[in-house]
C-alpha cells in the first residue's frame, strides 16, 4: 500500500504545514538537506491553498499537527517522547498537545458499546454521561454499574478509526521512506524505525483489551504502593474497542489551588510522585510513560491516582541495573564507574578511551552538582548524558530514551507541586534500595537458582546427551563433521546440575 497513491495524502499534510508556517520548523527538527527542502517546498507552496487552518493561538508544529486530525495528534504525542529525533524544543511543543477533539456522538458510544458488550447498554449501566473527554482515539464516558452502583469510566474508541489511522500511517511509511531517500543526513534518524515505533504504540491502543492488560499488571504491580492508585479494569464490561475501570475521583495534580484547598501537603506530594515513579522503573521494570498532570489526579485522602495507559514503557532487569548504576555513580560522583558501566553495558563501542568517556562526564555532572539543591535537574543531567554518549558512538536506545523523557515529565510535575523539591535526595533512598537488593550477595544466588532452573530442564536429556557425546567422541573425524546441537547444551545442563548441588549445600551451611 506505500506506493504513488499516498503522494496527494502527503501534498495536504504539505499545505497544512506550509499555512501554519510549520514546513520550516518540523524540516530544521529532522535535519533536512538540501534536495528534500526543496522537494517539500516545491510540493507545498503552490498547494498552500489547500492546507487545514488551524487554530492560530497555537505554536506552528502544534496548530498544523491538531488541524490534520487524530493520527497526526497521536504522532506529536510520541514524538514528544523522542527528543532525540525532533530535538528539545519541538519535544517539549508537542508535549502540550492535548486530545480536546470534538467528541463524537453519545448514541454512537451507547450503540458501540452495546454491540462490543453482547447486551442492552440499560442492563449494565443505569446512567451514561455525555463525553467527559474527548480524545485522539476514544472518548470516555461516566456511568454507574447496575450491578453494583459504583462509578466507572468506560472509553469507547472512535467509530472507524482503525481505518483512518491505517491510511495515515500507510502515508508516514512512505514519507518516511522519501526522507531517507532525498536526505542522507536525517538517515541517522532511522525515520522508517521511528514510523515503525508509533506503528506499534498505536496498534497496541486500537485495540483496548491491551490497554486494559496494561492497567491490570500495573495495578498489580503497584498494590502495595502506599499513597498511589490506579483504577481497577472491569474485565466483564470490556473489549477490544471498549474499556470500563474505576472512576477516578479526585482533583488535578496541576490544580495546585484545588490541593491547597483540600489541605494536602504539595512538597510530600511532589517527593512521592519522583519516587513512586523510579520504584515502578527500577523495582518493576514497568512505568507509566505518559505521566503529565492530566493524567493524575489527587484523591480525597491525597492518594496519586494514575489513569490513561495507552503509553507505558518496559525495561529489562539488565537494563534496570546498568541505569541504575548510572544514577548512583552520579549521586557519589564516581565518574570513573560510570563510564566503566556504559562500557560493560555495551552502549558505548569498546574502541572508545573510557578514561576520557570519564572526563567527558564529569564536565557534564560537576556544573550540576555545583548548583543549589532546589535547581538540580535530574531531567538535565540525563539530557546531557545522552548528548555525550552519542558523541562518542552510543546508538539510540528507544527505552531508554522514553524513561529519560518520562523523567523530564514527572520532574516538572514534582517542580510544579513544590519548586524547592531536591530531586536527587528524594531519588537516592530509591536508586540505593533498588542497588542493595539487585546487586548484593542474595541478587547473585537469586541470578544463579534462575539459571539453574532454566538449564534443569534439559535435566530428563542428561543420560541420553552424554551417551551422544561419547559415541561421537570415540566416532572418526569424518563422522563428527555434524556435531549435534544437544552437545553443549548436554555440557550446561549438567554444568547446571552440578551449579544446582552447589547453591542447594551453600543454602543448607
Amino acid at each position: 500500500m506505500r506506493g504513488p497513491h499516498n503522494i496527494w495524502r502527503l501534498i495536504r499534510t504539505g499545505a497544512t504545514l506550509e499555512r501554519a508556517g510549520a514546513m520550516n520548523v518540523v524540516l530544521d527538527a529532522f535535519e533536512a538537506g538540501p534536495l528534500l527542502r526543496a522537494t517539500a517546498r516545491t510540493f507545498a507552496w503552490p498547494f498552500k491553498w489547500l492546507g487545514y487552518r488551524g487554530d492560530p493561538a497555537l505554536p506552528p508544529a502544534t496548530r498544523a499537527l491538531t488541524a490534520l486530525g487524530p493520527a497526526y495528534i497521536k504522532f506529536g504525542q510520541v514524538l514528544s517522547t523522542r527528543p532525540d529525533v525532533v530535538g528539545e524544543e519541538m519535544a517539549d511543543q508537542f508535549r502540550v498537545l492535548q486530545d480536546r477533539l470534538a467528541p463524537f456522538s453519545t448514541d454512537l458510544a451507547r450503540a458501540e458499546v452495546e454491540k462490543e458488550l453482547g447486551k442492552p447498554l440499560e442492563a449494565m449501566f443505569s446512567d451514561f454521561s455525555e463525553p467527559v473527554a474527548a480524545a485522539s482515539l476514544a472518548q470516555v464516558h461516566k456511568a454507574v454499574l447496575v450491578e453494583t452502583g459504583e462509578a466507572v469510566a468506560v472509553k469507547v474508541l472512535r467509530p472507524g478509526i482503525e481505518r483512518a489511522f491505517g491510511k495515515d500511517i500507510d502515508a508516514f511509511y512512505f514519507a518516511a521512506r522519501m526522507i531517507e531517500l532525498l536526505s542522507p543526513a536525517a538517515r541517522r534518524l532511522r525515520p522508517m524505525d521511528v514510523i515503525t515505533h508509533f506503528e506499534g504504540i498505536v496498534r497496541g491502543e486500537l485495540d483496548l483489551r491491551l490497554e486494559s492488560s496494561a492497567a491490570s499488571e500495573f495495578a498489580a504491580n503497584t498494590a502495595s504502593d502506599d499513597g498511589f492508585q490506579v483504577p481497577v479494569i472491569k474485565w466483564h464490561y470490556s473489549a477490544r474497542r471498549v474499556m470500563t475501570l474505576g472512576w477516578a475521583e479526585g482533583v488535578s495534580i496541576g490544580d495546585t489551588a484545588a490541593i491547597d484547598a483540600a489541605g494536602h501537603d504539595r512538597s510530600e506530594l511532589a517527593k512521592r510522585v519522583l519516587q513512586l515513579f523510579l520504584s515502578h522503573a527500577l523495582r518493576d521494570g514497568f512505568f507509566h510513560g505518559d505521566m503529565h498532570q492530566g493524567n493524575l489526579k489527587v484523591a480525597a485522602n491525597g492518594d496519586i491516582i494514575a489513569y490513561d495507559f495507552g503509553i507505558m514503557g518496559r525495561i529489562d532487569e539488565y537494563t534496570r541495573r546498568v541505569y541504575a548504576e548510572i544514577l548512583f555513580g552520579f549521586i557519589r560522583k564516581d565518574y570513573q564507574r560510570v563510564a566503566e558501566v556504559h562500557f560493560e553495558a555495551g552502549y558505548v563501542p569498546a574502541d572508545q578511551d573510557v578514561d576520557e568517556f570519564a572526563r567527558a562526564l564529569r564536565a557534564v555532572g560537576e556544573p550540576i552538582f555545583g548548583m543549589d539543591a532546589s535547581h538540580i535537574s535530574m531531567a538535565h543531567l540525563l539530557s546531557y548524558l545522552f548528548e555525550v554518549t552519542e558523541r562518542f558512538g552510543m546508538e539510540t536506545r528507544t527505552e531508554l530514551i522514553l524513561l529519560q523523557r518520562t523523567m523530564v515529565v514527572v520532574e516538572g510535575v514534582a517542580r510544579t507541586l513544590h519548586s524547592k523539591v531536591d530531586i536527587w535526595e528524594d531519588a537516592r533512598p530509591i536508586v540505593e534500595d533498588y542497588i542493595k537488593e539487585s546487586m548484593g550477595p542474595k541478587a547473585l544466588l537469586r541470578d544463579l537458582s534462575r539459571t539453574v532452573r532454566i538449564l534443569s530442564r534439559f535435566g530428563p536429556h542428561l543420560p541420553q546427551m552424554a551417551q551422544d557425546a561419547l559415541i561421537r567422541r570415540a566416532a572418526p573425524p569424518a563422522q563428527t563433521k555434524s556435531r549435534s546441537i544437544w552437545q553443549p547444551i548436554g555440557w550446561m545442563a549438567l554444568g547446571g546440575g552440578l551449579c544446582g548441588i552447589a547453591i542447594r549445600a551453600i543454602t543448607l551451611i
